[in-house]
């Protein structure tokens, strides 16, 4: 079973990637970004077919390894 864990950011938090990013956007012609937030996707292949279990497990692994908790957020999604 596959697990996508995305994290981000929490709001309020500043994001000097998301604002380097931004600047390139607009100097290579895009002007209408006002706005980028810089996150990151882990793919995880998880040995259970258990979508319960699958979710779980990338939680916690989430909260333990991939995601900074206090500055950042994370949300699991899980597909067969």
């Amino acid at each position: 079973m596959k697990a996508f864990v995305t994290v981000n950011l929490k709001a309020g938090v500043l994001d000097p990637q998301g604002k380097a990013i931004g600047h390139a956007l607009n100097n290579l012609g895009f002007d209408g970004v006002t706005n980028v937030r810089a996150g990151k996707v882990f793919e995880l292949d998880l040995a259970t077919s258990d979508a319960v279990l699958a979710r779980t497990q990338a939680e916690e692994m989430a909260r333990k390894l991939l995601a900074n908790t206090v500055i950042e957020s994370f949300k699991v999604e899980i597909a067969a």
